[in-house]
């Protein structure tokens, strides 16, 4: 079953000096040996690109919506633009996972329960096979609950629609 691996709006605009995404540095690092393993294994890297309104982290053409320049991707990589949390609505990454018959995603990635809940959720009913990486998504916390709990949580319910593991039991052999 080919495999590829999906990063998720890992974007400057969440990395924002005084507004960082929860242990972000340590996302990145996990970030870059799960791209340096789908690398060596020949699995394509998908990134998406959330495309914000003026005046947000994310607005478009901006340097917070560049991809972090830590991850960046490759001339081969395609890069998906989406403009709601759902990778894959009004957008070409089924088309293109396709392409590359692709059946398996591991997905990593910002916000753990926006963007990546969503995606998840959307590529089981898609028939895709899904594992979500579970020490390589974020978010931020809120008033009443903390960030960690949130991605905890996610990846507690996530379980429903993907295996969960962490990034270092993840494997793309061919």
């Amino acid at each position: 079953m080919k495999k590829a691996l999906l990063i998720i709006d890992v974007q400057n605009g969440m990395y924002q000096e005084g507004h960082v995404v929860h242990e972000g540095e340590r996302l990145l690092h996990n970030l870059k040996e799960l791209i340096a393993k789908a690398r060596a294994a020949g699995s394509p890297v998908f990134y998406i690109q959330h495309n914000a309104p003026a005046g947000t982290p994310l607005e478009n053409g901006t340097n917070g919506w560049e991809i972090h320049p830590e991850i960046a991707p490759t001339l081969q990589d395609p890069v998906i633009q989406k403009n709601t949390p759902d990778s894959f609505f009004n957008t070409s990454l089924d088309e293109e996972l396709k392409k590359q018959r692709i059946e398996h995603l591991v997905v990593t990635g910002i916000q753990s329960e926006v963007c990546v809940d969503t995606t998840c959720r959307r590529a089981f009913s898609l028939g895709y096979k899904v594992t979500l990486v579970s020490d390589t998504h974020s978010t931020w916390g809120a008033e009443e609950i903390s960030a960690q709990q949130i991605i905890n949580h996610h990846n507690r319910v996530l379980r429903w629609f993907a295996d969960v593991s962490p990034s270092e039991h993840i494997r793309f052999a061919t």
